[in-house]
């Protein structure tokens, strides 16, 4: 039943030339490990993100989270600055109750050996991606192809080893630019349908610098010793920011669906629900942004697409792969446990998680010495009498 729609981005492919990269990236699709493709069908299922979900659900699976905006961008002067995540991750994608497998997925965890010298980014640095397509596979499939062109050349990506402040300004500016590059190329782009459409969510680290660009409802969520804290913000058509913001601009929320159609407000593709280029459209491209610096507090980031947060919390999944971790330290079935655990608790879509850990294979946490508990017991006079005729009694009969 499993099909599996991993791509593992960690093989090294040939030093490109500045000028040759924009013809040359397509060879990344030649280490690239991907499943088997997955035919289009000729119809789909309604463009819907999801399934119909109870507002309530929705609304509450981000409330036992620590909101992030409570989470300095910056460190204290005397926090640890010698500390530097050592990546490494694993992912598993499942077709869940669905025809068809609509997911896409991208891992890289050495972004400069792919790029070569186009890369002058500060070690570590690494590039992971969830597309969650709906109106069929087409626009996730070209994104996951195409966003190592687009978001590193066309975008006019910052080069420098330095992270600071205005690094990070401008890689967010880029990420910004690079969205609504990919958008408009799927506009452009005669093979996808104009109703095909993906959400997503695309996660970079550069030093010690988590930036997280999210356009949809995949959800990262970073793990900070045990607790559950949302990198990204479900763009929903019931969230009363994003349902101000359709209904400003012409669009409708219906029952929960933006013009009655769609679950997301956010999302590439999907031209044919988009006003003309140069219109401000209720279905929009534009990624939202968080970004934290890690610290040896930080053990792990969990991307998941809709289909694992619809029926789980952000919580629920941070434990759960924690105790994975402390028991196999193995991020790949991490993953699987993950998606197992939605189909458990009856998901009704696609599912897709990458599992990001930031310390070493080796690294596991002391578990604390138990101490030897020793129990003591006293016998009254009687009862001692008793044990030792049962001792002498069994002593004679062995001589």
């Amino acid at each position: 039943m499993v099909a599996e729609a991993k791509v593992l981005c960690q093989q090294s492919v040939p030093v490109l030339d500045v000028e040759d990269f924009a013809k040359n990236v397509h060879e990344v699709e030649d280490v690239v490990a991907v499943a088997p493709s997955i035919s289009s069908p000729k119809s789909f299922d309604q463009n819907h993100a999801s399934e119909p979900v109870s507002a309530a659900a929705l609304l509450s699976s981000q409330a036992d989270v620590k909101p992030v905006d409570k989470i300095p961008d910056l460190v204290p002067a005397s926090a640890d600055q010698q500390f530097f995540p050592r990546l490494r991750s694993g992912s598993f994608a499942d077709i869940g109750p669905r025809r068809y497998m609509e997911d896409e997925h991208i891992l890289i965890d050495d972004l400069s050996s792919h790029l070569g010298s186009l890369s002058n980014f500060p070690k570590p640095n690494a590039f992971y991606g969830v597309f969650d397509g709906h109106g069929g596979p087409e626009a996730a499939a070209y994104v996951r192809k195409n966003v190592l062109r687009l978001f590193f050349e066309g975008a006019k990506f910052p080069r420098t080893s330095d992270v600071d402040e205005n690094f990070s300004e401008e890689l967010e500016n880029s990420l910004r630019k690079a969205f609504h590059l990919v958008d408009l190329a799927l506009a452009d782009d005669g093979s996808v349908s104009s109703s095909s459409g993906t959400t997503a969510l695309t996660a970079m680290i550069f030093g010690r610098l988590l930036m997280v660009a999210n356009a949809g409802d995949c959800r990262a969520v970073l793990c900070r010793k045990g607790e559950a804290i949302d990198m990204s913000q479900d763009h929903r058509p019931i969230y009363p920011s994003e349902r101000r913001r359709v209904e400003e601009l012409g669009g409708n929320v219906d029952d929960g669906y933006l013009n009655g159609v769609l679950s997301v407000t956010r999302a590439l593709g999907d031209w044919d629900m988009k006003f003309p280029r140069g219109s401000s459209s209720p279905l929009i491209a534009e990624p939202e942004f968080r970004q934290v610096v890690l610290t040896e507090d930080d053990e792990f980031l969990i991307i998941g697409c809709d289909g694992i947060w619809d029926v789980m919390s952000s919580q629920h999944a941070v434990s759960l792969v924690r105790r994975g971790l402390r028991r196999h330290d193995d991020p790949d079935q991490c993953a699987r446990d993950l998606v197992m655990e939605a189909l458990r608790l009856k998901t009704f879509d696609n599912l897709t998680v990458i599992v990001v850990c930031f310390s070493p294979l080796d690294h596991r946490d002391p578990s604390p010495q138990r101490e030897r508990r020793l129990r003591y017991c006293s016998l009254s006079a009687e009862a001692l009498c008793s044990l030792r005729a049962l001792l002498d009694s069994s002593a004679s009969g062995w001589l």
